[in-house]
């Protein structure tokens, strides 16, 4: 095995099988491990419980709602993050009015309709068109299942209750992936833009034939980005480091 051991973060709804292709392919050559969002009722909460439980030091990736969380990780232990990557992620708080946006599904997942629940937020314009569509949407559903709602309202809660992350990103120095479905219209490839553009030598990269979902509906363009950003050097090193 080489290289630092590599943590994925996974999106709200879902949980490991989220990066089964990721496991699968970088797993062949490095240690791989997947760190569950469900503990805790901040983003803050979150991030310091997994703290408590990660490598000295490891390289990051998180997407959606996992990328919020990595985003807080890196807030708070930048000198054990050796890089990290964005994915289909925002590095925005919410506004009183997106926030309040929330409610209706939080009402559905509050009814125990956790199926309408996801395609709510999963609705047509999140994940690329095509024969793929249904099956990653019930892989979501199988995942949102196994989670349930408990679980799922209090993603949502700490959401809601997200930071802005705009300082953090621009005092990151660390080799940086900003990665995003073409398609996604959830967290859409001009955001990521503006994000990677936040970040001192970040990469972007725009995955075609997908959505929000890239590590599932274009697994292998987006392991090749992620290999990729697993071999970039470490060029950028803090001050105190050298």
């Amino acid at each position: 095995m080489s290289g630092d051991p590599v943590v994925f973060l996974p999106g709200m709804m879902c949980d490991a099988r989220l990066f089964a292709p990721q496991i699968a392919e970088l797993g062949q050559d490095r240690v791989v491990c997947v760190a569950p969002i469900t503990r805790g009722e901040r983003i803050e909460e979150i991030a310091s419980g997994l703290l408590d439980h990660l490598p000295p030091r490891f390289a990051l990736a998180g997407l959606s709602m996992g990328g919020i969380v990595a985003m807080e990780i890196l807030r708070r232990a930048p000198d054990r993050v050796t890089r990290i990557a964005l994915m289909d992620t925002n590095a925005l708080a919410e506004t009183p009015h997106s926030s309040a946006g929330y409610e209706p599904l939080v009402a559905k997942l509050r009814a125990g309709m956790i199926v309408e629940a996801v395609e709510m937020v999963l609705g047509q314009d999140v994940l690329a068109p095509g024969a793929g569509r249904v099956e990653v949407l019930a892989q979501v559903i199988e995942m949102a299942e196994a989670l349930g709602p408990d679980t799922l309202v209090r993603q949502v809660r700490a959401l809601q209750r997200r930071r802005d992350y705009q300082a953090v990103l621009r005092r990151c120095q660390v080799p940086a992936l900003v990665l995003c479905g073409a398609a996604d219209g959830l967290t859409p490839p001009r955001r990521h833009d503006f994000m990677a553009g936040l970040i001192p030598g970040a990469e972007l990269c725009v995955i075609d034939g997908a959505g929000h979902l890239p590590v599932l509906e274009q697994p292998a363009e987006t392991n090749a980005a992620l290999r990729g950003w697993l071999t970039k050097p470490l060029m950028l090193q803090r001050r105190a480091d050298a």
